[in-house]
């Protein structure tokens, strides 16, 4: 049995980076880009400002995201959230949430892999800031409750999914 080989025309992805400013600039959100491979945002959620942080690794051809939420979590209650955030990321098909080890901050993170395509489509990339608005958005006051409200795990996650309907 002989198979033919797919010959496909080798080109790098464009520097999705490049996309990610021209969202950036369009919405007027304040940004830094230090390098061709990183880009800085500031966006006001509903409940804190996150920190966005693009990362484009050429050699894997992936971009690696991630969305600082602007709170601290007391070593004492860092247990407590590694157990919300356990309970949160089974339910998230796209990213995790996990605690950064210095400072406590929680932050969302995923990564997006390139390789063996011609780059990121603006699509995909405003795709990938919704999910972790949305998630990020949901995610904040059920940590608020565990941390600050005292609440247990299964009360905050069953907040935090709760779907409302109709209006106050």
């Amino acid at each position: 049995m002989t198979m033919n080989t797919l010959v496909r025309e080798h080109r790098l992805p464009s520097n999705p980076i490049d996309i990610l400013e021209e969202l950036v600039i369009s919405n007027d959100w304040p940004f830094t880009r230090s390098n061709d491979s990183e880009l800085a945002v500031e966006v006001s959620g509903r409940w804190c400002s996150y920190q966005l942080c693009f990362l484009w690794d050429e050699a894997s051809q992936s971009v690696h995201f991630s969305s600082f939420i602007d709170s601290r979590v007391p070593p004492l209650q860092r247990a407590r959230v590694h157990e919300l955030m356990g309970a949160v990321n089974e339910r998230l098909w796209i990213g995790h949430f996990e605690l950064g080890a210095e400072e406590g901050s929680p932050l969302f993170r995923h990564t997006l892999p390139l390789r063996g395509t011609f780059g990121a489509s603006a699509e995909q990339l405003e795709d990938l800031m919704d999910t972790a608005a949305i998630e990020c958005e949901r995610f904040y006051p059920a940590l608020q409750l565990v941390v600050w409200g005292g609440r247990s795990v299964a009360d905050a996650i069953a907040t935090a999914v709760m779907d409302t309907h109709g209006e106050a």
